[in-house]
Formats: C-alpha cells, structure tokens, sequence
C-alpha cells in the first residue's frame, strides 16, 4: 500500500522519525525533522508542525530531558474524572471526600 501511495509513504517515514526522536530522547533533531515535514505535501502534519513550533523550546526539553509531569498529570486526570463522575450529584464534600480517598 505504501509502495502506492506517496503521501502515505511520507506519512509514515516522519510518524516513525519523530517517535525514534520520541523513544531515544533526541530532541535535537526536532529542528531538521520539522523542516522535512514542511518540505512534503501533508497538510495535516504542516498543522502539527506549526504547533510545536509555537513552543519549540518547550517540546526540545521534552524530548530531551529525563524529568516529566507524568506522575501529577495522571493525578489530575484522575480528579477530573472523578469531578465529571459526579457532576450534578453532590456537593464540594463528597467531592472532597472522593478524592482524599480514593486510591
């Protein structure tokens, strides 16, 4: 299928690119991986490209560096679902009382 389709083909080559990025922390390489993105015909992935690039600094370190937010990111999805769980059904207290012990 790739063989016969190109856009798929560069679809794919920058989708494995940038998770070997992703995967060996090389977040150098997310300069010359954003203009080989551009230099293809794929709208979609030029909107992801723009996007990252408004905050290029940002998504280096995050390649890059061991440290994440991971942890307290999962904390606070996990709030947030217990919040929508109970939207409309009790007040701050149980809500409280959900999150303290919820384990």
């Amino acid at each position: 299928m790739l063989a016969h389709c190109r856009e798929l083909d560069a679809l794919t080559g920058h989708v494995r690119s940038f998770a070997q990025m992703l995967t060996e922390r090389e977040g150098e390489r997310l300069p010359e991986w954003l203009d080989a993105v551009r230099q293809d015909d794929l709208p979609t992935l030029h909107t992801l490209a723009a996007g990252i690039d408004r905050d290029r600094d940002a998504v280096i370190a995050g390649l890059t560096l061991p440290w994440s937010s991971g942890v307290v990111e999962g904390h606070v999805n996990r709030i947030k679902m217990l919040k929508r769980q109970m939207f409309g059904r009790a007040g701050f207290d149980l809500l409280r009382k959900r999150v303290l012990l919820y384990t």
